[in-house]
């Protein structure tokens, strides 16, 4: 199957084909480069289904030379003959549809495989800013549900919306020249049809767009509730939880079921203006033979041309709700590719790294905030140094961290790496060099030996085992599939400290330049927590570290503290010096700290 080339970062910030999305129409007429590999599979299926519509056209009018011609003049061989070509006919349309339908089918699952994984790609590559606007239900049904919606119109809707279109056009043109009075009627039925379906375009498209939306809300509360469950039922808030997405679910209900009367309405009408138009030249048409201006083949063929018709306005409806909700969803998928990708890739490749990390005047501002978070921030790690970050909870701290891999851009100053500004560096490179273990985090629903290993695939036995040791994790030897036990979704099978302690050893396996340890070891029990700190300290060594610190053993780990206070750096020195001179260091680490104290409680 053809595939799509990977979108860079720069042309994914404004969607594909770098547009701005001006409308729903404009949005899924924007992923018609998804369709270029398949162009000539949609031109076959096209081709094959104007063919089989010529099929069924020509059966009322070899009909009609049946009837006027062997059958009034009794000339068997010739009814036999006419027969032959109408089975013939029938065979041959039931064919072509066989062909259209299996052609058509590559070519959407095709289509909606390329836009899925080049969107969820573009999600990748979007900063945390938009991550933390969207809900994960609203990305997870538009990554599902919305792309079928477009694949099912591509495969259907597309084709026969032009098709029974050229189909109404081609038959009432016939059937004008067949006997134009009673062609007229069917022309003049045409004109309810189409102020219906202006009339009801605008209404249904708000209803869609609703629906799509209301439908996301309820993935979202579904993912939450298990993602959370433990937590829900912990405080015993199942029937406030279950209230809310009770009142989500009812909204969805209302809004689907009244676009459905709206659908209905309007299918409807269709159904009965065909009904009324065929009863009518029927009884012109009776009329007509009767007087001899037309005879009965004549007759037979216009009303089974005119039957033919009903299909493709009767489907009209519900061609055109397709239409309508293709348009709404891929509108929907477009507000993912159109969203700015902030972080943009530098192109600079840094080798023999050092690691000596600089904050020049870093400033740090949330987008739409009035206010910095971070600001006038200088601070000089030496290669092979490590600092502790310390300070008050909501002090910026982990912003602090999320800076330096560029998980958040700095908005003022800069920082540098060996005298490179990491925006200026390739990020697959930055993020080689820099690795980072959260305070809560985030494991994945594979084996521990992945889990561990994600930053590292190729790392050997002796190199997991290593981290494993120094991450204080032996635990996973105790799995019921030791290393290979598959950990469940979000590692909810774990303790805290068990998964704090796994996300350490897949920093350290990384072996970066820079180490980053957002708090990693507050949910680490005293002594375990002494284990790992002591296996650090030969990690650390030649290793440029950040340590984001709330005890005072922790704080021990590095050679200078950065105190972070008001959105800035106050204090820089050694652990001494700032619990000598600086007052509120002593109250972030408690004034009756004794360093030897806690060492000898730790070492006992």
């Amino acid at each position: 199957m053809p595939t799509q080339p990977t979108i860079s970062l720069r042309a994914a910030a404004h969607g594909r084909d770098g547009g701005v999305r001006t409308g729903a129409a404009t949005s899924i007429w924007r992923f018609r480069s998804y369709l270029l590999p398949y162009r000539w599979r949609f031109v076959v299926m096209l081709v094959v289904s104007l063919l089989g519509i010529g099929a069924s056209i020509l059966v009322p009018l070899v009909t009609r030379r049946v009837i006027d011609g062997p059958i009034a003049q009794s000339d068997r061989p010739g009814l036999y003959a006419l027969g032959a070509v109408a089975v013939v006919v029938g065979v041959v349309e039931a064919l072509l549809m066989f062909i259209r339908r299996w052609i058509v089918s590559k070519a959407t699952l095709g289509v909606e495989t390329d836009i899925r994984v080049q969107m969820y790609a573009k999600l990748q590559q979007l900063p945390l800013a938009f991550h933390s606007r969207w809900a994960s239900g609203q990305l997870l049904s538009r990554i599902t549900s919305d792309l079928s919606v477009i694949r099912r119109f591509l495969g259907f809707g597309l084709v026969f919306l032009l098709v029974n279109v050229l189909q109404i056009i081609v038959v009432v043109a016939i059937l004008v020249h067949l006997y134009w009075p009673l062609g007229l009627v069917v022309v003049a039925s045409t004109v309810p049809v189409t102020w219906v379906s202006l009339r009801t375009q605008r209404v249904y498209t708000k209803l869609s767009r609703q629906v799509q939306d209301q439908g996301g809300d309820v993935a979202s509360s579904v993912e939450e509730m298990a993602h959370a469950h433990r937590v829900i039922k912990s405080f015993g808030r199942a029937d406030h939880v279950f209230t809310g997405f009770d009142r989500r679910s009812v909204r969805l209900h209302d809004t689907a079921v009244e676009r459905v009367r709206v659908q209905s309405t309007f299918w409807t009408f269709l159904e009965v203006i065909p009904s009324v138009t065929l009863i009518i030249v029927l009884a012109l048409g009776a009329l007509a033979v009767a007087q001899d201006r037309v005879t009965l083949g004549t007759l037979v063929a216009f009303t089974t041309l005119m039957v033919s018709l009903v299909w493709p306005v009767t489907s009209l409806g519900f061609l055109l709700s397709m239409t309508q909700d293709a348009m709404t969803a891929a509108d929907r998928i477009a507000e993912v590719f159109d969203a700015e990708i902030t972080i943009t890739d530098g192109d600079v490749e840094l080798d023999d790294v050092r690691g000596e990390l600089v904050f020049e005047g870093v400033a740090f501002r949330f987008p739409d905030a009035d206010t910095d978070v971070l600001h006038d921030i200088d601070l000089r790690l030496a290669p092979g140094e490590t600092v502790a970050l310390v300070g008050a909870t909501g002090s910026g701290k982990t912003i602090f961290t999320n800076l330096v891999a560029r998980l958040w851009d700095v908005t003022g100053g800069r920082i540098t790496l060996d005298g490179v500004d990491v925006r200026d560096l390739r990020l697959d490179r930055l993020r080689q060099l820099v690795a980072t273990a959260f305070e809560d985090p985030v494991l994945f629903s594979m084996s521990a030996r992945e889990n561990i290993a994600l930053g590292r695939p190729d790392a050997t036995d002796e190199e997991i085992a290593e981290a494993v040791d120094v991450a204080q994790a032996q635990f996973v030897h105790e799995l019921p599939f030791g290393l290979d036990t598959r950990i469940g979704e979000q590692g909810m099978s774990l303790s805290g400290g068990q998964r704090q302690r796994l996300a350490l050893a897949r920093a350290v396996l990384a072996k970066p330049a820079v180490l980053v340890l957002d708090d990693t070891l507050s949910a680490l029990d005293i002594h375990t927590e002494a284990l790992v700190e002591e296996a650090l300290q030969r990690v650390l060594v030649g290793v440029t570290g950040i340590v984001v610190a709330h005890r005072a053993s922790t704080v021990l780990l590095a050679d200078r503290v950065a105190l972070l206070q008001d959105g800035t750096i106050t204090h820089v020195g050694t652990h001494n010096e700032l619990l000598d001179t600086v007052p509120a260091y002593r109250e972030l680490l408690s004034a009756e700290y004794d360093p030897s104290g806690e060492l000898l409680e730790v070492a006992s």
